[in-house]
């Protein structure tokens, strides 16, 4: 059964919570305003056979038996001042042929207001399992681990100090604690970052403006330490009710060593438009330039009674430890906050409804392209286009995710990640994924599901191509409350320009208890 109470919670099952996830709520002095908590702790039981346990290439394929034990906990805490959300799984495999594995899968997040209208702390935690290149078998969350997998791990702890002057505005004062750890010590990272904001809207003028300050500091374990810092101002104009104009400028510097020797820093600057027709509409643009050239940006959102849309288009410099950073699938998690709301009133029951649905529905990876390891900077530019539907018997979530990244360090840092890869096929790939998940509700106690996701890379500068394709349908009925049964069936293929295709064909038995 779900645990709720309203001043704090004590689960058995919170033991089997990784001790990431403890130390990240541990961190967080709760005010002393009530809190609401809703638990689920479950376990899972899982009986699966593979015709191809570890993704060899076809004629050396070795089948298996695989039992999974997983216990969970999906927690919701929520009050005046304080957001937790956390869903954690420990999961242990035990296989016919081989010696047993296991690992956790994490996704925590907590925000609170320690001294009202001044003190506040941000944090997030997450495990999970990835891939170490693009190319090749990726992560598949029901077999072994390949050679080409490894777990991460992330931390972030940001407290800040903001105000509101009623006379001037808002005013921000920023400090955040990243880290990235791997297995194997294949990837070590942290970073310390200062930001100061400040925006404000003078009263009657109708205009806003607003003004920042960022200096990050980054620590890898292959590379010496990065400076990067930025400054810079903006306006944002109304035209009329539906239209405002925007532009900013500055000056950046990104700190790390080019190896073409182009510059790293320079001024920027950004003019565009924000459109908004109706309170469920809006689209903003923008054009732009920087030190790596010009720039644009797309931000769209489209909501209906049943159905919204989003659109997401960006260039940024980024690194692969900054992406892993990234909380899960955040656009389609909040498309689909916004159409469940009517249809699980709860707010609580409904982010651990949307977090069931994205577990089944993530395809080959919850950020659509694959983040892979790497030491090197890059530019990247990135479309996102993500669409749901909610009824009350089914919900449909389509994504798809195009991702451009050209290198901007060199390529011999990642030599020791990556012995199997030719040499310099990274230094420009190119990445298309799409996804379709899909649930329905048959009648009160059965239902249904599927999923299908395909991912190609493509090395620009080799010539190499790779495709993954994963599709799973499976049955579920509920045999009485709190405990379900399910059988899926799954199919996975892979292929490549370099040889070393495979296919994977599975089915599996689960019981699922909530307590």
């Amino acid at each position: 059964m779900a645990i709720t109470t309203s001043h704090g919670l004590r689960c058995p099952a919170a033991a089997g919570v990784p001790g990431l996830a403890l130390a990240l709520f541990m961190a967080l002095p709760l005010p002393a305003s009530a809190i609401d908590w809703l638990a689920v702790p479950s376990l899972r039981l899982r009986e699966s056979y593979t015709d191809n346990a570890l993704l060899a290439p076809q004629g050396h394929a070795q089948p298996d038996f695989i039992t999974e034990i997983a216990p969970s906990i999906g927690l919701i805490g929520t009050g005046p001042r304080l957001q937790v959300h956390l869903d954690a799984t420990w999961r242990q495999f035990r296989y016919q042929h081989r010696p047993g594995s296991e690992n956790q899968e994490l996704q925590a997040s907590a925000s609170a207001e320690l001294l009202k209208d001044w003190l506040h702390l941000d944090s997030a935690a997450s495990i999970s399992q990835r891939s170490v290149s693009p190319f090749g078998p990726q992560v598949i969350s029901d077999l072994p681990n390949t050679q080409n997998a490894s777990t991460v791990r992330t931390v972030t702890i940001s407290p800040y100090l903001r105000h509101r002057f009623s006379s001037l505005g808002t005013a921000e004062l920023r400090y955040t604690r990243n880290t990235v750890s791997s297995g194997g010590d294949l990837l070590s990272m942290h970073s310390d970052e200062v930001q100061m904001l400040f925006n404000g809207a003078p009263r009657g003028a109708g205009w806003s403006w607003n003004a920042s300050y960022d200096v990050r500091r980054t620590q890898d374990s292959k590379l010496a330490p990065q400076r990067m810092e930025r400054a810079s101002v903006g306006l944002r104009y109304p035209l009329n009710s539906r239209w405002s104009a925007t532009a900013s400028a500055g000056q950046e510097q990104e700190g790390y060593a080019s190896s073409t020797g182009q510059d790293t820093q320079g001024r920027f600057w950004t003019v565009g438009g924000v459109w908004t027709p109706s309170p469920r509409t809006s689209v903003a643009v923008s054009i732009g330039r920087r030190f790596f050239g010009q720039t644009y940006s797309l931000d769209a959102a489209f909501r209906q009674r049943q159905t919204s849309w989003s659109a997401q288009y960006s260039e940024d410099i980024t690194t692969m430890p900054a992406q892993f950073l990234r909380l899960g699938n955040q656009d389609a998690a909040s498309l689909l906050d916004q159409l469940w709301t009517g249809l699980v009133p709860d707010a609580r029951e409904r982010r651990l409804r949307i977090d069931a649905f994205l577990r089944y529905a993530n395809g080959l990876g919850s950020q659509g392209a694959i983040n892979y390891f790497s030491h090197r900077y890059f530019l990247q530019k990135q479309l996102s286009l993500n669409v749901a539907r909610a009824t009350p018997k089914g919900s449909l979530l389509a994504s798809l995710t195009a991702v451009d990244r050209t290198a901007l360090t060199a390529s011999g840092i990642d030599s020791e990640l990556l012995p199997g890869v030719d040499f310099g096929s990274e230094d420009r790939t190119r990445q298309v994924a799409g996804n379709l998940g899909w649930t329905w509700q048959a009648s009160a106690r059965n239902s249904l599901r599927a999923n299908a996701g395909y991912t190609t890379i493509r090395s620009l500068s080799v010539p190499r191509r790779d495709g993954n394709f994963t599709l799973t349908a499976a049955a579920s009925r509920i045999i009485k409350p709190k405990m379900t049964a399910s059988i899926e069936l799954r199919h996975t293929a892979h292929t490549s320009t370099r040889g070393a295709a495979f296919r994977e064909n599975g089915v599996s038995a689960t019981l699922t208890m909530q307590f």
